[in-house]
């Protein structure tokens, strides 16, 4: 996947994915370190500029929110048992899909 892809996919601009299938976002919470780096690499925003985009996307019924999350395992362990599901974490999963970004396992 390229980063283009994935920062359309995160920010709710693509909401399937090339089978048909929802794609259904699950993002670490923006008060986490993951959270803050997500908010700043992916969505270029600070983390409440973060909560207030989702906050309109959602009030305007263009997308849903995301899956926010505490633990890195608990947005694992949801990713691995949800079809259609992306997060992102600081290191490849121990189960499910890993996708490079720019053939990168980092950004």
């Amino acid at each position: 996947m390229k980063l283009p892809q994935l920062k359309a996919t995160l920010r709710g601009e693509r909401l399937r994915w090339p089978d048909g299938s929802k794609v259904t976002i699950a993002l670490l919470k923006s008060n986490t370190p993951i959270g803050t780096t997500t908010s700043r690499k992916i969505y270029n925003m600070s983390a409440n500029e973060l909560n207030k985009y989702w906050l309109a996307l959602v009030f305007q019924g263009k997308a849903d929110a995301p899956n926010f999350f505490t633990s890195e395992a608990e947005l694992e362990e949801f990713v691995a048992q949800t079809n259609g599901a992306i997060g992102v974490v600081s290191r490849p999963p121990t189960s499910g899909k890993t996708i490079l970004i720019d053939g990168k396992k980092t950004l």
